[in-house]
């Protein structure tokens, strides 16, 4: 196994000006020394990890870091700045610089080496070195950990409990996107503040080589629980039912004292957190949360998450409701909906009756639409008691008229209301009731009340109006709506944009007019753009692509054809800064030309398999192919002009790079 970090891996004058410059500089060492095949792509892959949360430290420290395709071997690069980088620590530049790289499939090994080092960034002897060291052998050896300081003994640890008691118990989750460096320095930082307190920390880390489940037991005695992470802690459902404090990452590394006095002053006041599978609950990373949503980046995210439940709940209301609508047009014609029930009248020989069945059957699973997405949006803020006056609220915005972003503000209400209640102190006879009896019948009648009283008309006003705007949308108003939904839809292929932009063109389904069937056209057209896009790029040049993509692709068609954005997501995962905006730029020529065509569609899923019950079906194929070549030109182009990837790059996964030019480190 090759050393993590040498002596040519450490640049002791460091004299890059920026975050960017310092990393190039770092990188080039590592390509230099055979660690890294693909600087530019490897770099794209850094400023990608680096987009999602800044890598500054508090003291001074810069952890730059990603996993990479692009990367043979795990490898560290360290620089040392005299003048100092700005990689956006609340306290200032950083002049100790960390360039952490590993391969997507680095071994459990290698990553607990990463993570010691992460954990040994908390000790100020060890970064005093580093700003003392001369010799850049002396400090690689340094950090390899060969003149590490003795870890101390478990019992030690125990010691800072007061005698003869108990020591207050916190059980905690740290992870951060990539599993490598934050993950473990907030672990670290956490164990030693409870140390520090006479508390016992137990901490899992949910890192990128997955991850050991805390013993239930351990669980079960704890007192409070910390969550510091920036994505969604897997299997949160184990914490159900304890005080929980619930922030980014770099809180945990940079406050741990406060996080663990937070968790203690709500388990002395009897707050018990509603933890539900639904709930990404994922922080912000900025280190400035406060473990009650206060911070404004983290309540964002959040946010977003909260939504996506409500949306991926409903979606299956939508495609069976939306395709038995669509199916009974096919077969009786649009006046089909204003059949008699056939309840009261059904012949068993004509086709009209069957029709209207299958219209009645759809319509009724339409009615749950925004009943279910305000339900399952309170849901996942404060889980199960949330859903009845989430269901209520929902119900009531059909009632008033308020239609889907009525659904929106009554889930949101009905989480908030839910969240709320739940923070009063009740006595412990009380608590069993809470959640079945007490909180739905309380939450009930405050949304219901909102949403009667104070919201639902203002809401159905704005309702009303986006849909007399949607009739009134021709010519170039249209087109620029067709673009920006076209955007939506293939900036994140699946993600929250993605859903917004399908949600909004649902929601106009419910009460079908020529301007939400317009909008429901554009966004089903511009979505099947990326992976149709990805799919004849990978025909048409095979060299720019990898074994896998190349396999990819062939599923893309089908994938594409179907309406199945996310096919694109693997190439999209693989080159971002090529593909994204490619595709977009696809995706906005197909959503205006859908518009300008005046396209419209009643089936809210099905790709090319409901062109039958498409308007100006023509001309809606031909906007879906214009987009497609648009994206597929774009894509060749710009990975064209990077070097010419050989057919045998698929057996090295590092895409657009020529890995046989580039000895492999053993």
């Amino acid at each position: 196994m090759s050393e993590l970090i040498t002596a040519e891996l450490v640049d002791l004058d460091l004299s890059a000006a920026t975050k960017d410059a310092a990393a190039r500089s770092l990188a080039e060492r590592m390509v230099a020394a055979h660690r890294v095949t693909d600087l530019d792509g490897f770099l794209a892959d850094v400023a990608a990890r680096e987009a999602q949360m800044p890598t500054g430290l508090d003291g001074g420290i810069g952890i730059p870091h990603c996993r990479s395709e692009h990367v043979n071997a795990p490898t560290l690069a360290f620089g040392r700045s005299a003048a100092g980088i700005d990689f956006g620590a609340a306290d200032g530049p950083a002049d100790l610089i960390f360039l952490i790289a590993a391969p997507a499939g680095a071994d459990d090994d290698h990553l607990t080496i990463l993570s010691g080092l992460a954990r040994r960034l908390m000790d100020p002897e060890f970064t005093a070195a580093l700003r003392a060291g001369t010799d850049p052998a002396a400090v690689a050896a340094l950090i390899r950990g060969e003149e590490a300081a003795e870890e101390p003994a478990p019992e030690e640890d125990e010691a800072a409990a007061a005698p003869g008691s108990a020591p207050f118990r916190i059980v905690a989750v740290t992870s951060c996107p990539t599993g490598i460096a934050h993950t473990y320095m907030a672990a670290e930082s956490l164990a030693a503040a409870g140390r520090a307190e006479g508390v016992e920390v137990t901490v899992e880390t949910q890192g990128s080589g997955g991850f050991t489940k805390l013993d239930p037991g351990v669980i079960a005695a704890a007192d409070a629980v910390i969550w510091a992470h920036d994505v969604e802690v897997r299997e949160k459902t184990r914490f159900r039912g304890k005080p929980l404090v619930d922030v980014g990452v770099k809180a945990g590394i940079n406050r741990p004292a406060e996080l663990i006095a937070e968790a203690r002053r709500k388990a002395e006041r009897g707050e018990i957190a509603a933890v539900s599978e639904a709930d990404g609950g994922s922080g912000s990373g900025d280190g400035d949360g406060d473990g009650s949503g206060a911070d404004r980046a983290h309540f964002g995210v959040r946010l977003r998450t909260y939504l996506m439940s409500g949306v991926s709940y409903m979606v299956p209301f939508v495609a069976a409701g939306g395709l038995l609508i669509a199916l009974s047009f096919a077969i009786g014609g649009y006046e089909i909906a204003s059949a008699k029930s056939v309840a009261d009248h059904f012949v068993w020989g004509e086709t009209d009756s069957w029709a209207a069945l299958l219209n009645q059957i759809g319509s009724a699973a339409f009615a749950f639409l925004v009943p279910v997405l305000a339900g399952y949006i309170a849901y996942g803020m404060a889980d199960r008691p949330a859903l009845v006056p989430g269901f209520v609220g929902g119900s009531i915005a059909l009632t008033v008229n308020a239609g889907f972003l009525g659904g929106l503000v009554a889930g949101l209400l009905a989480g908030a209301v839910v969240m709320a209640i739940q923070r009063v102190p009740v006595h412990a006879t009380l608590r069993g009731i809470m959640p079945v009896l007490v909180i739905p019948l309380i939450a009930s009648a405050v949304v219901g009340f909102l949403m009667f009283i104070v919201v639902g008309k203002p809401i159905a006003s704005l309702q009303n109006a986006l849909t007399d705007w949607l009739n009134g949308l021709s010519g170039s108003n249209a087109v620029i709506l067709g673009v920006v939904l076209g955007l939506m839809m293939c900036f994140d292929m699946g993600g929250p944009l993605n859903k917004v932009a399908y949600a909004f063109a649902v929601g106009g389904l419910a009460d079908p007019t020529d301007g939400s069937l317009k909008v429901m056209a554009a966004v089903m057209a511009a979505g099947m753009v990326p992976p149709l896009a990805m799919a004849l790029a990978t025909t048409v040049r095979k060299k720019l692509f990898t074994k896998t993509e190349r396999e990819n692709g062939r599923a893309a068609w089908v994938l594409g054809a179907s309406f199945i954005t996310e096919g694109a997501i693997p190439f999209a995962a693989a080159d971002p800064l090529r593909v994204i905006p490619s595709v977009m730029a696809g995706g906005a020529v197909t959503g205006a030309l859908s518009m300008a065509f005046g396209a419209t569609l009643r089936a809210p899923h099905g790709g090319v398999f409901v062109v039958p019950l498409i308007g100006e079906p023509f001309l809606y194929l031909l906007a879906i192919a214009a987009g497609t070549l648009v994206a597929t030109a774009l894509v060749v182009l710009l990975k064209g002009a990077r070097r010419a990837a050989p057919d045998t790059a698929g057996e090295t996964g590092a895409t657009g790079s020529d890995d046989s030019r580039v000895p492999v480190a053993a």
